[in-house]
């Protein structure tokens, strides 16, 4: 079964960080570029982040640039996105996704979604 695995949301405080992972089982992730999404109560999914199959290309959504950094290990099968300097306008179900390209871009076709995890930026 393809299946993608989101991890590490919680709730923390306005300044924290967490580090979301995104783990892949039933297909590999080496050919696959990956974003992460967001969608927060009664606003439409956004994208924030994504990353090249290979990792060597990355693109943010300008409210989380400086902030956000996506990272990749194929060894481990798993994406990564550290969230630093968090807000409370970050709230929101974050969800990854694959896409079999290697590059990414606002016009990539995602093929497969995880369930999404809770990030929730509050004091």
């Amino acid at each position: 079964q393809l299946q993608l695995v989101e991890s590490g949301g919680g709730l923390v405080q306005p300044g924290g960080s967490l580090r979301l992972s995104c783990a892949a089982s039933g297909f590999t992730l080496d050919y696959y570029a990956i974003g992460w999404f967001r969608q927060a109560p009664g606003k439409e999914r956004e994208g924030v982040s994504c990353i090249s199959s290979s990792g060597g290309s990355t693109n943010y959504a300008d409210s989380v640039k400086g902030r956000f950094t996506i990272s990749r290990d194929n060894a481990k099968n798993t994406v990564y996105l550290q969230m630093n300097s968090l807000k409370p306008e970050d709230t929101a179900i974050y969800y990854c996704a694959a896409a079999p390209d290697y590059y990414c871009s606002v016009l990539t076709e995602y093929r497969y979604w995880g369930q999404g995890t809770q990030v929730t930026v509050s004091s």
